[in-house]
């Protein structure tokens, strides 16, 4: 299926039902008195966190979303029925923000969590209601009133712990494919991720974290060159990146692609600059100790690296065990799940 991250649709929550005019009609009952009803609630139109969806794919087609109309009431003082509420699947970590009035709805973090986007009409009120000492016979009713239409931007953010960063061919889907159960393509050329992958990565009993891969960046990602403008968001809600550096690039030098990528990051904004970030020297298999570490010292040298440093190959998986291993005591001393009270999918 192919990856959406953004949509745009129209929920319409249901209009409250009719108050009724009614008056009691029986054999040896004079005067009866009014009986008529009141209508029923809307429906009201809510979105639902729900861990099995990863896309918004499914809003391309169906884009309009009624809830129930509450029923008018009746006589014999009958209430009309209420609307059912609708209840739309969302994936976690979608944003939602009115169109017309670019007020931010809220977001769904949790899964199963609930997010009311338009409230139902309030339903009328019969003429049984209005009956007193001093008008005894009334003949009057209230409409039930509109539910809210509403046009919503749908704006999806992958939850993962842990992000990927790196030129493209530095080596990101492979490693994520060694260390998770997520299987992105991996060829020879660049640009062969096209869309963001997530995988759960089981370091133990009960101990796994998530770790997404988005595409590669190139120079002018933050200006909407390539996809990087366009996935970057998704690291916004990451508490840990990985950069990788391609160790035996063809052309160009590491020490260039850690500044490219920074340059982007901090284009970018959204904090994304200031996350904590770890740098991996990824294809490691191919060049021997010596010229390793002198690659290793000179990186050092002319970036002025302060961060965490592993070296890996992600082909082969050499270093990955103990990069994991690292990962997961850092994000455990970080109590991700407790501190931001966030749920990641399994």
């Amino acid at each position: 299926m192919k990856f959406v991250d953004e949509a745009t649709i129209k929920v319409c929550a249901g209009n409250g039902g009719n108050g009724c005019v009614s008056f009691r009609r029986e054999k040896y009952i004079p005067k009866g008195g009014p009986n008529g009803g009141d209508g029923g609630d809307g429906g009201n139109v809510y979105l639902v966190a729900d861990s099995s969806l990863n896309t918004l794919a499914d809003f391309r087609v169906k884009r309009r979303f009624q809830a129930q109309h509450g029923k008018n009431g009746m006589g014999h003082d009958c209430t009309g029925r209420s609307g059912e509420d609708l209840k739309i699947s969302v994936p976690l970590g979608t944003r939602v923000q009115d169109v017309a009035s670019s007020e931010s709805i809220g977001e769904l973090l949790h899964v199963d969590q609930t997010l009311l986007v338009a409230r139902g009409g309030f339903h009328g009120i019969g003429n049984a209601r209005f009956k007193s000492s001093v008008n005894r016979a009334p003949r009057r009713a209230t409409p039930g009133s509109l539910g809210e239409k509403r046009e919503l931007h749908l704006e999806l953010r992958l939850l993962a712990h842990v992000g990927l960063l790196g030129l493209p061919n530095a080596g990101k889907s492979s490693f994520i494919r060694q260390v998770s159960n997520a299987h992105p393509k991996v060829a020879d050329y660049p640009f062969t991720t096209l869309h963001p992958n997530l995988g759960v990565v089981q370091v133990g009993l009960g101990r796994s974290f998530v770790i997404a891969d988005i595409p590669g960046i190139i120079a002018g990602a933050a200006e909407g060159a390539g996809l990087g403008l366009q996935f970057l968001k998704h690291l916004t809600r990451t508490k840990l990146l990985l950069h990788l550096i391609d160790m035996a690039p063809i052309d160009g030098d590491p020490a260039t692609a850690i500044a490219q990528v920074e340059t982007e990051l901090t284009k970018y904004g959204n904090d994304l600059n200031t996350k904590e970030r770890w740098l991996v020297l990824n294809k490691i298999d191919m060049l021997d100790q010596a010229t390793l570490a002198s690659c290793r010292a000179k990186l050092i040298a002319t970036t002025n690296w302060q961060g965490q440093i592993f070296a890996i190959s992600a082909l082969s998986g050499t270093g990955t065990n103990e990069l994991v291993q690292a990962l997961m005591h850092r994000l455990e001393n970080l109590e991700l799940s407790t501190e931001n009270n966030v749920e990641f999918p399994a």
